[in-house]
């Protein structure tokens, strides 16, 4: 389970990290398997990397991709990560449709919905019950009170072991979200974190000891490789031994 931790000097710099990284993985995946499985995290952050592999040449026909998390809303809704992820980069390169496996919002009931999505990755994947789907690649950003995908501090989501895809709540709004034995299982996970207002979150989540369900993205621990691409303000305040 090696984990790095990376400083890039801004958030351009970040974004170009992550891209050539992701290229990179696909590049090297796709030698050896005949697919490269992605769920893609929604927030600021990512969205310039989304634009920047839009312009790359891939073979978009053996990317599936995923999202790590998702608000309840409508697929055209401007708070979307679907959305967001279909401007800036899906809608811009030939990925064949039946490739995207957005999270359902549409049922009016969450906890279906939650239900129905996790049946379609297990049948993607062809997984039987009680094993876990394991994703090529799950992009996570981090929140400044340390929540990633829709995993928030002290909410029941965080104690989800027996399923795929759990209700994460941040207060009255409802997400879809993966668990965290999904995201754990994966085979590399990376996170993007960029800005000032993350140093807190970032403390506690490298600090020897603390309370994993007060700063959650503590639990992400994954069987593969575990990235964590920091700009230089987020890192400031991390001790020099980490960077």
């Amino acid at each position: 389970m090696p984990r790095t931790i990376e400083v890039c000097p801004d958030r351009a710099a970040l974004v170009q990290r992550a891209k050539t990284l992701i290229v990179e993985q696909i590049q090297q995946t796709l030698q050896v398997r005949d697919r490269f499985t992605i769920a893609l995290a929604g927030g600021s952050t990512p969205k310039p990397l989304y634009a920047a592999l839009a312009q790359e040449s891939l073979p978009w026909d053996k990317l599936y991709v995923f999202w790590g998390d998702e608000r309840y809303v409508a697929p055209d809704h401007p708070d979307s990560n679907q959305l967001m992820a279909r401007q800036a980069w899906l809608d811009q390169v030939p990925i064949p449709a039946e490739n995207i496996y957005p999270m359902p919002t549409q049922a009016g009931n969450p906890e279906q919905d939650a239900t129905t999505h996790a049946a379609e990755i297990a049948a993607f994947f062809q997984t039987q019950s009680g094993q876990w789907p394991q994703f090529d690649l799950v992009l996570l950003g981090l929140g400044d009170d340390a929540h990633t995908a829709s995993l928030f501090p002290g909410t029941a989501a965080l104690q989800v072991c027996d399923r795929l895809v759990t209700v994460g709540n941040k207060g009255d709004s409802q997400r879809l979200t993966f668990t965290i034995p999904l995201i754990n299982a994966a085979q590399a996970v990376m996170f993007l974190v960029a800005g000032a207002n993350k140093q807190n979150a970032l403390e506690m989540i490298f600090a020897s000891e603390a309370d994993n369900s007060q700063y959650p993205a503590r639990f992400i621990q994954p069987q593969g490789e575990l990235m964590w691409l920091l700009d230089a303000p987020a890192a400031e305040t991390l001790p020099q031994a980490l960077k």
